[in-house]
């Protein structure tokens, strides 16, 4: 009708836009009042596991909490007491319980603060992330925010955040780390007792604690397992034996196996290692004992660090050994600790040089007194013995053809090869460390060089499978022959002694494990007969025979080349060598065929066989004969370098010694001749100062300055060197 009001049509137009807008801010505000991390910005403890997820160490947090990182799941008996008693509708809600809420809400506000709970575990979850202090109007942003919180997150993860940040009385904050503390074992092996016990003190962290309110603590524990029972969760017998059990007495120390490994670990978070905790208790064993007994000769420190082969892992870590017993330096972890290599890296040289052709296995290398630069290189046992194959030096960790050996190869070519093996230590220029540098020049860290023999011993190739050859020849400690005893555990292992008898290593490889064995003393100071083989070398075949026994070995390589076209490949090929100097051989050598590194066949060929006999440059041949009475040298007017000198080197610079009345005592001079009967004439600057015969040895005292010394024999060969004698 014309005139009336349209009924249908809203009073108020202009309000529903503004209602629209305003619902969705509500909606985005609600969906965005959760912060993304509700705990970010707390600390947490560094918790170390074993490979079987067994606890290896933990640290306190930065805030001193012990409070271990959050666990994905929650025990199932915690869950189950902790539902019982904290929120029994907790599987059921959407945050909140609208009854508990209820009741709680009137008392809280005839009371005006806080004196009822009605918290869900939800709720207590945002309350633990805010910390704000306890209000009616902070239980109404708690419940807002608890109902956001399923939104996000299902049950079980609301109850691992609750597990994982609820306080336990003290500083133990979080199930793991509670269970640890007072029950000594995780919180997937608690008993029914133990589960109450924890899920109850949350309630009232400050009062009810082992120290204070005990009973009232027992009390609580008992009736919740009572509650248990009666819901069905626990059996009628579970029950009783539950309620025998005491509360703990005191919060316990928590396990502290490979504790120098722990320290190593990322700080603030869960580690997961490849230490497997039996063998590591083990491994720990033998290192305590068998460093007990050399504190009583004063080598007070020890360390020992194992390796699986095939995954590269540390499976057993002994950063230093006894570290209850005190002493300077206990606290060292000597295993990741630079000290000097002594002869610990000589098998690296001797695979490289065979892998890049310098040598063959048996390559003869020259073991005589040498002096380079005033580097006098000296074996342990101050002999010489003329000429050596290279895999029988190596097994007898002779120093001087080592020497030779890596002036032949290179020392910034070794220098290069040692930092792309792993070992960070060599950090100087190659010149730094010169030819001393495979005596022990430079200083490695027993857990690099342990992994770089590893990664060797799996490297699959012909020069390391010869290496490993020889060193199965190494003198054991126990005097045991591996070949005639079928039950000693065969092993390849080089030992090492430094400069002053300050570091004893020994590493030992079979095909699944290498061990790694340092012993001294944390301050460095050396102690006489501290030597790689007396020390290190029996701890480390005790440690070898705790590990899964095999009869498997290294296999010989089986990639041979048909051709020299893959001179640098990684593969083998036939050559014929000698069977005395075992060089390649040349149409005068007795010889054989043996299967060399491919780069091999670039090797210098035999340069001692004239017409079939075997000859020796004569100093070789000086410190040769006595070790090798079936050596017949030259026999043949032949054409040969046969007057050598022995001391001094051309180039020599001498101090000579002086008595106690300040003459001077002058220096032995030495040379070597091929036959055993020649007379030598001696003359220094063109002077005639004597002669000798049979053995040919002369003491001469010249002044200060620049020398010629030359000798002559009754055939009219001589030799020369050029020397100096150094003023006062």
């Amino acid at each position: 009708m014309a005139g009336q009001p349209d009924h249908k049509r809203p009073r108020h137009p202009r309000l529903r836009p503004g209602i629209s807008l305003g619902l969705a801010v509500l909606l985005l505000a609600y969906l965005f009042c959760l912060p993304k991390d509700l705990f970010k910005g707390v600390s947490y403890s560094t918790v170390v596991e074993s490979a079987e997820g067994e606890l290896l160490g933990a640290r306190i947090a930065a805030d001193g909490q012990w409070r271990f990182p959050p666990c994905d799941t929650v025990p199932g008996r915690f869950a189950t007491a902790l539902v019982q008693f904290e929120d029994r509708q907790f599987w059921w809600h959407p945050g909140v319980n609208p009854v508990a809420m209820g009741r709680a809400l009137l008392q809280n506000l005839h009371s005006g603060h806080v004196v009822s709970g009605g918290s869900t575990l939800s709720m207590q979850v945002i309350r633990l992330s805010r910390q704000k202090e306890r209000t009616v109007w902070q239980k109404l942003i708690e419940s807002v925010l608890a109902m956001r919180l399923e939104l996000r997150y299902p049950k079980e993860r609301i109850l691992s955040l609750y597990a994982s940040h609820a306080p336990f009385g003290g500083n133990v904050v979080g199930l793991e780390a509670a269970a640890w503390r007072y029950f000594g074992r995780p919180a997937s092996e608690l008993s029914w007792a133990e589960a109450a016990t924890l899920a109850v003190l949350p309630n009232a962290p400050s009062t009810l604690h082992l120290g204070k309110g005990r009973e009232d603590l027992l009390q609580k524990r008992n009736r919740l397992l009572k509650r248990l029972l009666e819901h069905g969760d626990i059996s009628a017998d579970t029950y009783e034996a539950a309620l025998e059990e005491p509360l703990p007495d005191a919060p316990l120390p928590l396990p502290s196996y490979a504790l120098h490994w722990v320290e190593r670990c990322p700080k603030g978070v869960r580690t997961r290692t490849g230490i497997r905790l039996p063998l590591q208790k083990s491994v720990s064993a033998v290192a305590d004992r068998q460093s007990d007994d050399l504190a009583k000769e004063g080598v007070a420190d020890m360390a020992v660090v194992v390796i699986d082969n095939a995954t590269g892992e540390i499976v057993a870590y002994v950063g230093n050994a006894s570290p209850e017993r005190e002493r300077t330096g206990v606290q060292v972890d000597i295993a990741a600790s630079p000290r000097s290599t002594g002869s610990i890296l000589k098998p690296f040289l001797f695979a490289a040089a065979l892998q890049e052709g310098e040598i063959l296995p048996h390559t003869l290398l020259p073991d005589i007194p040498v002096n380079l630069g005033g580097f006098a290189p000296q074996n342990f046992d101050r002999q010489f013995y003329g000429a050596v194959p290279a895999s029988e030096a190596l097994a007898r960790s002779l120093n001087v053809p080592a020497v030779f050996l890596l002036r032949q190869y290179g020392v910034p070519k070794f220098h290069s090869l040692l930092q792309k093996a792993g070992l960070t230590t060599f950090t100087q220029s190659p010149d730094y460390y010169g030819l001393s540098l495979i005596l022990g020049g430079g200083e490695g860290r027993l857990d690099e060089i342990t992994r770089a023999y590893s990664a060797m011993a799996t490297s699959g190739t012909l020069s390391v499978w010869y290496t490993l050859e020889a060193l199965q020849e190494v003198n054991r400690p126990d005097e045991l022959d591996w070949r005639l005893i079928r039950s000693v555990r065969k092993a390849a292992w080089k030992t090492g002694t430094s400069y002053g008898f300050r570091d004893a290593w020994a590493v030992g490889m079979t095909p699944a494990y290498t061990i790694g064995v340092w012993a001294g003393n944390a301050d460095g100071h050396g102690v006489p007969g501290l030597t790689g083989a007396r020390t290190a070398g029996p701890v480390m075949f005790d440690i070898l025979n705790l590990l899964p026994a095999s009869d498997e070995w290294f296999e010989m390589p089986d990639q041979v080349g048909h051709d020299e076209m893959a001179l640098n490949a990684n593969v083998g090929v036939y050559a014929n060598v000698c069977t005395q100097s075992g060089m390649l051989a040349t149409p005068d050598c007795p010889a054989r065929e043996m299967l060399i590194p491919a780069a091999g066949l670039q090797s210098e060929p035999c340069p001692y066989h004239r017409t079939g006999e075997f000859v020796l440059t004569p100093a070789m041949e000086w410190f040769y004969r006595p070790h090798h009475p079936e050596y017949a040298g030259a026999r043949s007017a032949l054409p040969s370098q046969e007057i050598e000198f022995i001391y001094p080197h051309s180039g020599t610079t001498l101090y000579l010694p002086r008595q106690l009345s300040g003459q001077v005592e002058g220096a032995v001079f030495r040379v070597a001749h091929h036959r055993s009967d020649a007379t030598l004439w001696w003359h220094l600057d063109q002077t005639y100062v004597g002669e000798t015969r049979f053995f040919h040895e002369l003491r001469l005292a010249p002044a200060s300055g620049k020398h010629t010394l030359t000798v002559v024999d009754g055939d009219g060969n001589s030799a020369t060197i050029r020397f100096t004698v150094a003023g006062d």
